[in-house]
């Protein structure tokens, strides 16, 4: 299902696909999307957007609490 949204913003220099990829940036580091999901909302398949976030310094993987405490422990 594909939902459309309509934001107003004041005048930014920024390009529509610039916008898009800040938006999914943001929303990947809130832990509000998945990666797919992130790829998707920029506009790129998973592999371009990984490259994309690791040039911007930005890890594709997220861990939760959970997660990393095992990762840390088992290290």
């Amino acid at each position: 299902m594909r939902t459309t949204r309509c934001v107003h913003l004041p005048e930014l220099n920024l390009r529509e696909d610039e916008i898009k990829l800040l938006l999914s940036v943001k929303l990947l580091e809130e832990g509000l999307v998945s990666l797919g999901k992130a790829a998707e909302i920029a506009g790129y398949s998973e592999k371009v957007h990984v490259g994309v976030l690791l040039r911007k310094g930005v890890s594709p993987q997220r861990y939760g609490e959970i997660d990393l405490h095992k990762e840390v422990t088992n290290a």
